[in-house]
């Protein structure tokens, strides 16, 4: 933008971005044209394609980017334009995307009372730990207590787990469980807002797949469960089919990631 390009283009293994890791899916189709709020959330849920921090700069200075292979001479994919310029017409689902460099930390017996999330996730954000999803359970009848899991970098795990252990006593819960073998799946699609039926769609293909579901996380044009590790690549394939976006095509990863 500070240059007074008309676009940026970045060259990359893939011949764009995809509707989902063709290692995995080997139909994923090429997104022709994807708006800033879907690649944010597809580089957010773990898409390699593009960095998420380079997809916000872009946004902001509305600045088109334009993603293409090193390899071949194909169009590529344009990240360009907001999701209210998108029209009803337009598709329902732009992709899935997985994640699988996260784990989770589940705090158990946490007492049921006004302040003990704050004073936990408090001592997690003077560890300097980023925080993905969070879950807490139903407080159990008759003893008070809670359990709190919340998902984070793995590599960010052993630091989460020192800094809240030395505040067990004086927060009061029983104990801490982690565990590094889980993965996230996501579907992203700006027209899920205005589209019923996309979560049960969702929720019944990774059922018939056998994936067993440990968390949920939404936003307004996401879907993101955590699942284990081993089911992950079977979840992804049974999302991506549940909603038709593979292509005629097998899709080609030249080098590297493929993402």
């Amino acid at each position: 933008a500070a240059l007074g390009a008309d676009v940026c283009e970045i060259y990359t293994d893939v011949d764009g971005v995809f509707t989902a890791d063709p290692r995995i899916v080997s139909n994923a189709r090429r997104i022709a044209t994807i708006t800033y709020e879907e690649m944010l959330e597809l580089a957010a849920c773990g898409a390699k394609v593009l960095m998420l921090r380079c997809v916000e700069y872009a946004r902001r200075y509305r600045m088109p980017i334009h993603v293409r292979s090193s390899y071949s001479n194909r169009p590529g994919t344009l990240v360009t334009g907001s999701m209210e310029e998108l029209s009803v017409e337009q598709a329902l689902i732009t992709g899935v995307a997985h994640d699988r460099s996260e784990a989770k930390i589940t705090i158990v017996g946490v007492p049921d009372e006004p302040g003990e999330a704050a004073r936990i996730f408090e001592t997690v954000a003077l560890a300097e730990t980023n925080i993905d999803m969070i879950v807490q359970n139903v407080s159990t009848e008759g003893t008070g207590r809670t359990d709190i899991s919340f998902t984070l970098p793995t590599s960010d795990g052993p630091t989460a787990l020192a800094a809240l252990q030395k505040v067990q006593e004086k927060v009061g819960f029983k104990g801490l469980l982690f565990d590094d073998h889980i993965g996230k799946v996501s579907l992203i699609g700006a027209g899920m807002r205005s589209h019923p039926g996309v979560a049960a769609t969702f929720f019944a293909a990774l059922a018939d797949a056998g994936v067993n579901i440990e968390m949920i996380s939404t936003s307004e044009i996401r879907v993101s469960v955590v699942c284990r590790d081993t089911d992950l690549d079977a979840a992804v394939r049974a999302v991506h089919e549940a909603f038709d976006l593979g292509g005629d095509e097998e899709a080609v990863v030249y080098a590297g990631t493929g993402r």
